[in-house]
Parts: structure tokens; C-alpha cells; sequence
């Protein structure tokens, strides 16, 4: 067994998800499992791991229903604490690793000795250009800039799942993903909560693609009507996620959704009522929302 574990939610992603086994398999300089946590995929996705993948370190769990990825990622990091990895490596089925991405992740580790609770990749998108949605933060108000991908390691609060490294031990201390968030900003305040205790860091060093099919961050105003629903869950955890952080916190995310309810009335094509109706529902969900912080 290895000392890091791949932790790779999927959800009927099967071409998505080979690729990004095999790019984990191929790792240089260093090694790790794979375990692939399925949102109860349809596409044949089982299959596809028990042929490709037979009698490679290759783990694969169905959960038996669509946890959302938020789900998958609390299922997939306990699973992976409890059979006794040291790292966790936490990812999309979208995410391509470099072939240096883990060891680059472990070379920074030596020169920071240790001393650090997550460590975070640099996201590019297909065409080469820095991934917009995977941008790292600063602090609560600010994403980090060009000069932070020149930097050794850079200092950072929050960031993606979309290759993230974390020790188990931290994950003992703090608890994991928290599930009950269903889909969005789980990544942001799972990382949040860790850099609230130790020093965080991008490594530039370490490259991904992350193979999203637009390079575009999430916008509420131009998306299809068909999915405004999912969206309150977005309004809603932020409100938990940014609570946390007190007066700075409230101000952040009542500024980011009389914002977004400006661009809606600006920008979008239809349904702007129903659009404006789920973000204010969801921020009233929130103000409530008070998830379970599983321990493993």
C-alpha cells in the first residue's frame, strides 16, 4: 500500500474518470492509490474499472445513491483515513494530473518541513490558460494573482478539490467534507477550516488540467433555467461557510449576493424572478444550516 490515496469522486463520467486513473497511475517520482468513490453511476463506469483496471491499486466504491459530489467527498476521505494512507489526495473525475503533480506536491512538503495543512495544485484548463474556477484564495475577500503562480509556494485560505493534498492527521483534528452540503463551496470551507489552525500553500510546481467542458466560473445569471434549483445549495452553504468568519464573513457574502442579484436583473435572458427568489431562499436556508462535522 502506498502512503497517499487518490480520493476520485465520479458521478457517469466513465472517459473522464479513465483518464484521470491513468494519469494517477502514472505518476513519476512518486506513487499512489486510486479510490474511486461512484455517485451510483449508470454509464458503466463499474465496468470500465473492473476490466481496465483489474489487479491495479485501484479502489472502487459505489455509494449506492447520488451523494453529490460534497457526499462523495465526505465518503471517499474517511474511507481513505480509516485504511491508514498518511496523504489524502482529494480530486475531481475531471482532474488531470501532471505527471509531477504528487511529487511536486512532496518536494514543497521538504522544504516547508512539515509544517503546513494543505497543500494545493495549479489548475490549468485545456487551452493552457490558468483554470478561472479553480483559482486560489488569499483570504475571504481576494483570489491570489499572476504573481502567486511565480512564487516557490505561495500562502493561501481556500481552495477546489481539483488536487488538493492533505495528511490524515489533520483530518483526525478537524473532521472531514462535510456531506450534508450536497454539492458547492464544500472545498472552501473544508480548506477554510484547515487554514484557520495551520499554514495552507499553493505549489505552482505542481500542474493539473482540469478538464471542464466551459472556462467559466459560475454564474447564476447565465445559466440554463433547467438548473436553477441546484442553485440554492450554493446560497445556502455559503451562509455557513462565511458565517464562520464573523463580521468579515457576514460582510463578504451579503456584498457577493446583493451582487449577484444585480447581475441577475442586468444579465439574464429569463426567469429572473425564480433566479432571485432561490438565492434569497437559499441565504434563508442558511442563516439555519447548521451540518454535522463528521469525525473519522
Amino acid at each position: 500500500m502506498n502512503q497517499t490515496a487518490a480520493v476520485v469522486v465520479t458521478y457517469n463520467r466513465k472517459e473522464l474518470l479513465r483518464l484521470c486513473i491513468t494519469k494517477l497511475l502514472g505518476q513519476s517520482g512518486t506513487s499512489c492509490d486510486v479510490i474511486v468513490i461512484d455517485n451510483a453511476s449508470t454509464d458503466g463506469t463499474a465496468e470500465m474499472i473492473h476490466t481496465e483496471f483489474k489487479n491495479m491499486a485501484v479502489f472502487y466504491e459505489n455509494t449506492g445513491r447520488n451523494l453529490g459530489g460534497s457526499g462523495g467527498f465526505e465518503y471517499g476521505v474517511e474511507k481513505a483515513v480509516r485504511m491508514g494512507y498518511t496523504y489524502v489526495w482529494i480530486m475531481d473525475d475531471d482532474t488531470l494530473p501532471g505527471e509531477t503533480a504528487l511529487i511536486s506536491l512532496f518536494l514543497a512538503d521538504q522544504k516547508l518541513h512539515g509544517r503546513w495543512g494543505f497543500l494545493s495544485s495549479a489548475a490549468y484548463w485545456t487551452d493552457g490558460s490558468i483554470c478561472r474556477m479553480n483559482i486560489q484564495k488569499k483570504d475571504i475577500f481576494r483570489h491570489i494573482g499572476r504573481r502567486e503562480y511565480e512564487m516557490e509556494t505561495a500562502p493561501i485560505k481556500m481552495c477546489s478539490f481539483v488536487s488538493l493534498l492533505v495528511k490524515s492527521e489533520v483530518i483526525h483534528e478537524i473532521g472531514l467534507p462535510i456531506g450534508e452540503y450536497f454539492i458547492w463551496t464544500d472545498d472552501y470551507e473544508f480548506t477554510g477550516r484547515i487554514s484557520r489552525r495551520y499554514p495552507c500553500y499553493l505549489v505552482p510546481e505542481s500542474k493539473v488540467v482540469h478538464a471542464m467542458k466551459r472556462h467559466t466560473r459560475v454564474d447564476f445569471a447565465a445559466d440554463d433555467a433547467s438548473r436553477i434549483e441546484r442553485y440554492h445549495y450554493i446560497y445556502r452553504n455559503d451562509v455557513h461557510c462565511y458565517r464562520q468568519y464573523g463580521i468579515a464573513g457576514w460582510t463578504y457574502i451579503l456584498f457577493k449576493d446583493i451582487y449577484t442579484m444585480l447581475h441577475i436583473l442586468k444579465k439574464a435572458k429569463g426567469h429572473r424572478r425564480e433566479r432571485i427568489q432561490t438565492l434569497w431562499q437559499g441565504f434563508k436556508e442558511g442563516l439555519q444550516f447548521s451540518p454535522t462535522i463528521k469525525r473519522c
